[in-house]
């Protein structure tokens, strides 16, 4: 572009074109050289940060830990920085067709600083009065809670971050789906529920959180899991692989009263499309995506085909199902893993 603008201003000189042109000349080589200033500043990975794990396939012969039966891990020399080029990135947004987020995962607590929860009402097996009003209260470990960013717009948009005492900052969910059987072997369909809440607090200030089922539940047989999030949303990132489930579910069920007709109660056979304006707004994306890199690298490419709910990046715990609320493990800036997502509920959670 320097050329291209010493050769203009020669040109002019000669009165071969005029100045307009000449300014306009300036102007595209001004923005360029602005483009190149960020490539080479903040824009760019810090080769300080580069891990050397993700340019081995963990399969090398004499690697700490190989197993039979283990995959070979995707490689790349760059940590994927670019691992969403040619697909629908998420962009902060809920998008039910499947996206690609290039936010890095994040910061990552130390074993003493894993997040624990159990569900302390109802209790396990408890039978509650239909249409009746009731509490789902969460006891807490080691999470900042009540923290929570814009759902419609920053939907996995930063990493996980830790506090000053390293818990991971963030907030808890809390999903009810009808099972049909209490001892079902089908697992319930992810983007059906009869209540789903956010919990936008930090409940009593050591790790009680509470959500009220308004109106109560038709008689039926039900599960309520915890699904806990970093701030952005994404699934929380724990440091091990073997430690105890960070969510929690239980299985409990609602009884009509004899002669009480038909049930009042509203929470039932919800979906991802109900209570946006406090959990986010989802929508369908383009088409733009690929079944994984690996499918990719097959020969299959991209071919549009997406879930019905965005995908998790980090730890999906004790099976929880997720309502188009892709979670994934995310945190400090500086990393390149690929983030993942959750969801709140204060100004749009």
């Amino acid at each position: 572009m320097f050329t291209v603008f010493f050769v203009g201003t020669l040109l002019a000189s000669a009165g071969l074109i005029d100045g307009a042109f000449l300014r306009h000349l300036e102007v595209r080589s001004t923005d360029r050289r602005s483009l190149f200033g960020r490539q080479d500043q903040a824009s760019c990975l810090n080769k300080d940060l580069i891990q050397s794990a993700s340019d081995l396939t963990g399969q090398e012969p004499g690697t700490d830990g190989i197993k039979p039966g283990q995959a070979e891990s995707e490689t790349d020399a760059n940590n994927f920085i670019n691992f969403c080029e040619g697909q629908e990135i998420t962009n902060g947004k809920q998008i039910t067709t499947g996206s690609c987020n290039g936010i890095p995962m994040g910061k990552i607590p130390a074993v003493g600083n894993m997040i624990s929860a159990v569900i302390t009402n109802p209790q396990q097996g408890a039978q509650l009065p239909a249409d009746t009003a009731f509490n789902v209260s969460v006891q807490t470990a080691h999470l900042n809670a009540g923290n929570f960013v814009n759902p419609t717009t920053n939907y996995y948009t930063a990493p996980q971050d830790l506090d000053g005492s390293g818990d991971i900052i963030g907030h808890c969910h809390v999903t009810v789906q009808d099972l049909g059987s209490m001892n079902t072997n089908t697992p319930p369909d992810p983007t059906t529920f009869a209540f789903f809440k956010g919990i936008d607090d930090a409940g009593n200030g050591k790790g009680l959180l509470q959500a009220v089922v308004d109106g109560g539940l038709p008689a039926g047989n039900y599960r309520v899991c915890t699904m806990i999030a970093a701030q952005n949303h994404q699934p929380v990132a724990m440091p091990v692989a073997q430690r105890g489930a960070q969510d929690d579910c239980i299985r409990f069920s609602v009884a009509a009263a004899a002669g009480s007709g038909l049930s009042t109660s509203t929470n039932k056979n919800k979906n991802m499309t109900q209570n946006q304006d406090q959990e986010g707004f989802v929508q369908a994306g383009n088409g733009n995506n690929s079944n994984g890199h690996a499918a990719e690298k097959n020969g299959q490419g991209n071919n549009g085909q997406g879930n019905n709910a965005q995908a998790n990046n980090g730890q999906a715990d004790n099976g929880q199902a997720q309502n188009g609320q892709a979670k994934n493990g995310q945190a400090n800036g500086q990393a390149n893993g690929q983030a993942q997502n959750g969801q709140a509920q204060k100004n749009g959670h």
